[in-house]
């Protein structure tokens, strides 16, 4: 047996830290904690701005670096740096990936990310890597984006309270309705699908002017979704 050493004695915690719990108490307590944070910060989007975390941090940390729609493209990996430096604290492939799928016109009825280079085809081949490609903020992104500094929205603090962040985006475009929404949390999940901005803006102002319209009735607005890929 190995003589034992003073090192040795001082990986042992000291009695005062041991803190005797229910394993059954706090699988309970832990697992619901957990279910919380996949449901409302990974996994399913905010239903006022149709976006997950990830998707939200990209498109202002595009707007924060003034990537938009009348200035030049920028490196993928430099937008992806941004986010990850400034909101999202995560690897940079989740980054990467949500924007490529922004970009994607067979991924999203209203592409959100205007990209420049290879970002994969509807047949299945891969993007490039985000060191070829470019990107800049379409202009229905930046239409969600609007007014955002002008008291419309909360914020919070970003990962470590250097910077603040949206809690939602100020859209006006229903963005759930018109991309859709897929995600599997815990206990739950979300497959909406997408449908034709016109047909969704007729059938709202419909709702307006008659709150308490039927189903049926909307469905003359709104006939059916609308896929990107027909």
């Amino acid at each position: 047996m190995a003589e034992e050493t003073e090192n040795d004695n001082n990986l042992v915690p000291a009695n005062d830290r041991i803190i005797p719990i229910n394993i059954e108490d706090q699988m309970k307590s832990a697992y619901i904690d957990y279910s919380m944070s996949v449901i409302v910060s990974r996994a399913l989007p905010d239903a006022r701005d149709g976006m997950k975390p990830v998707h939200r941090r990209v498109l202002y940390g595009m707007l924060d670096l003034g990537v938009t729609s009348g200035k030049p493209y920028k490196k993928s990996a430099r937008i992806v740096g941004d986010v990850l430096g400034k909101y999202h604290p995560h690897g940079d492939s989740s980054v990467y990936d949500t924007m490529v799928r922004m970009a994607q016109d067979w991924s999203l009825r209203y592409p959100l990310v205007d990209g420049q280079g290879n970002y994969g085809s509807i047949d299945g081949d891969p993007p490039a890597a985000m060191r070829y490609t470019e990107a800049r903020l379409k202009k229905i992104a930046e239409e969600m984006l609007s007014d955002i500094n002008k008291d419309t929205v909360d914020f919070q603090n970003n990962f470590d309270d250097s910077l603040q962040e949206p809690t939602v985006l100020p859209t006006r475009i229903p963005n759930l309705l018109v991309n859709g929404a897929s995600g599997i949390a815990v206990g739950m999940a979300t497959n909406m699908a997408p449908h034709n901005l016109s047909e969704v803006i007729d059938g709202t102002i419909a709702f307006i002017d008659n709150r308490d319209i039927e189903v049926s009735e909307l469905m003359q607005h709104i006939k059916g979704p609308d896929f990107p890929t027909g």
